[in-house]
């Protein structure tokens, strides 16, 4: 695009969209979101979206839910979700995406797709035809990054480093780069208890110390989800300033087994957003 357009609608209420929205907006763009469910960021959990969503509303840009539609007129764009009608000068599709799969002469070779055309594979990426491997977004598993370039590593492992590697992939961190942004690993709230888990929920919401002075309105998440037999953590959830860097370094622990109690002997690197992973209490 040559010039910024004023007004931008944005359909979708994941990643893409929720980041999207919060580009735009900080471009200075009149930009409203469109998104199916009652809160975006559908599969997270509940905690984390509502704050996301809160933060949305504080950054200007307006939510709407239903089923969004588009249409070309000669003034623009009119965005149209539930009763909400607008007229906007751009209109962004972020749904999702199929993988791309035709044409590659998959099924000429015998490997088996799915519904949605995705490759379907076993731990070790492999196909059902025993030579054929693969890795990323094309196998419909979790379209991040980070994650197809682990699954290629561990494919490489596995053929050509003597070192099988199998991926699972129960522990993935993310993050959202919202406005502030969030982050999380392991479990959400309901997937565990949907799991038979007795839960004990740790969760503290606050306004870090670097907005005390400046009075800003933005609030940090921390939601730490523990079983309450094993005292593993089986989520951490957050929503603020740097948590993508704090979780990152909090997956570490996760991902080798820590449990709360080990959080809990850790001595807390004061004054920092981060402190408050372990004095939760």
């Amino acid at each position: 695009m040559k010039t910024l357009p004023k007004r931008i609608a944005v359909n979708g209420g994941g990643y893409i969209a929720v980041e999207f929205a919060h580009i735009f907006a900080g471009f200075g763009a009149e930009v409203t979101l469109g998104c199916r469910s009652g809160l975006v960021l559908r599969g997270f959990d509940p905690d984390l979206r509502e704050e996301v969503q809160a933060g949305l509303g504080k950054h200007g840009i307006a939510v709407h839910h239903g089923v969004p539609e588009a249409t070309r007129t000669t003034d623009g764009i009119e965005f149209r979700i539930g009763d909400h009608r607008q007229q906007v000068d751009l209109a962004m599709a972020a749904i999702g995406r199929d993988p791309v799969t035709p044409g590659l002469g998959l099924v000429e070779a015998g490997v088996q797709l799915d519904a949605a055309g995705a490759i379907t594979v076993d731990e070790w990426s492999r196909s059902n035809v025993d030579h054929i491997f693969a890795v990323g977004d094309v196998t419909g598993r979790v379209a991040l990054t980070p994650v197809a370039i682990r699954e290629g590593h561990a494919v490489a492992d596995t053929l050509f480093g003597n070192r099988p590697t199998p991926i699972h992939h129960h522990l993935i961190p993310t993050a959202v780069f919202s406005q502030p942004a969030a982050a999380c690993i392991g479990m959400s709230e309901p997937m565990a208890r949907d799991k038979g888990h007795d839960l004990v929920v740790f969760r503290a919401r606050f306004r870090p110390m670097r907005y005390t002075l400046s009075g800003r309105d933005e609030n940090v998440l921390i939601k730490v989800i523990v079983d309450k037999a094993t005292d593993k953590v089986l989520g951490l959830h957050m929503v603020g300033p740097d948590a993508p860097e704090i979780v990152q370094a909090a997956a570490i622990a996760i991902t080798m087994g820590a449990t709360k109690a080990d959080l809990d002997r850790t001595f807390a690197l004061h004054p920092t957003t981060g402190e408050e992973l372990v004095l939760l209490r």
